[in-house]
């Protein structure tokens, strides 16, 4: 039985002619006779009696027509329930690299919701998840970290899949340690000062068109011996607050988060690499208010950690 075919035959019933149901219907008399057709024989009855004086329900179609109104009825109120939801409901999606000055502009951005319904989605990962988080998980935005080194690798890959792209910022990572750690009493730091201390790390050693072995070896640097790879940002920061041989690269800092774990940040002298974190989304979309205000916000964090 067809849905469609129901709304025929309401209309039909309701003004007792098929020319003029046609009419309203917007659609060729003939086309609407065969639909009719089509649900008496689906249904095994018949609907109306074809007279001189128009379309007249038969008893089973008058019992018909009562449970199609009442289902029409039904769906119509769905779909207006649906409908409205969807025009009211703001939605928001992201994915990140593991970055403290990006959290804080989420937390901030959470701040500034209206009482609007809405639904929000942050999501912390490596930058190939990301990109297949908007390809096929159906995220708006994401936020990819690479070295400088590989910047035409990942551009020729967000090309290649539909991608646009706006540079967020550019930077050197920082060492950041225990302030109780020996190395937080050092006036400069080296890499050979770091060989007897534990890495943590949660390096994404993904670039398109490389060698993953390749890509390891630079992003994962021989002269670190120990290394613990933990992919939650609080785990991170408890192991350098209470673990004193423990060290991590990371983008700046917020001073809030030093002081909560007792954590200093350094720069190292020998470390000259750069980094770009990168803001991606499909090249047909279109930011919403609420995609404009969360880049509002992360365009201030990032001025205030990161500088212009």
């Amino acid at each position: 039985m067809n849905i469609t075919h129901l709304k025929y035959a309401v209309e039909i019933a309701n003004t007792g002619s098929i020319n003029k149901a046609a009419e309203n219907l917007l659609m060729a008399q003939p086309n609407l006779s065969r639909s009719i057709k089509e649900l008496e024989s689906d249904l095994g009855i018949a609907i109306f009696d074809r007279t001189s004086k128009g379309m007249i329900l038969t008893p089973a179609g008058q019992e018909l027509i009562g449970y199609a109104k009442k289902i029409l009825s039904e769906i119509e109120y769905v779909e207006n329930i649906f409908k409205k939801d969807a025009i009211t409901k703001q939605s928001f999606s992201i994915s990140v690299p593991r970055a403290s000055y990006i959290s804080e502009a989420f937390t901030n951005f959470s701040k500034s919701l209206s009482k609007k319904p809405c639904e929000i989605f942050y999501k912390e990962t490596n930058s190939l998840r990301a990109i297949k988080n908007i390809l096929t998980a159906d995220y708006k935005l994401g936020i990819i970290r690479y070295s400088s080194n590989y910047d035409s690798y990942f551009k020729d890959k967000l090309e290649e899949k539909g991608l646009d792209y706006e540079l967020i910022t550019e930077f050197h990572f920082l060492l950041v340690t225990s302030a109780k750690s020996k190395l937080a009493s050092k006036k400069s730091i080296h890499f050979s000062d770091l060989k007897p201390f534990i890495e943590i790390a949660h390096a994404d050693p993904y670039v398109p068109s490389l060698p993953l072995s390749f890509v390891k070896k630079e992003e994962l640097p021989e002269y670190v011996e120990r290394r613990i790879f933990v992919f939650e940002r609080g785990s991170q920061f408890e192991l350098l607050s209470e673990n004193l041989e423990t060290y991590m690269w990371v983008s700046p800092l917020p001073d809030k988060v030093l002081k909560r774990f007792n954590l200093i940040q350094i720069d190292c002298a020998d470390n000259h690499k750069s980094y770009k974190d990168v803001l991606i989304f499909k090249k047909d979309y279109k930011k919403t208010q609420l995609d404009k205000d969360f880049i509002t916000e992360l365009c201030l964090t990032k001025r205030k950690y990161l500088g212009s």
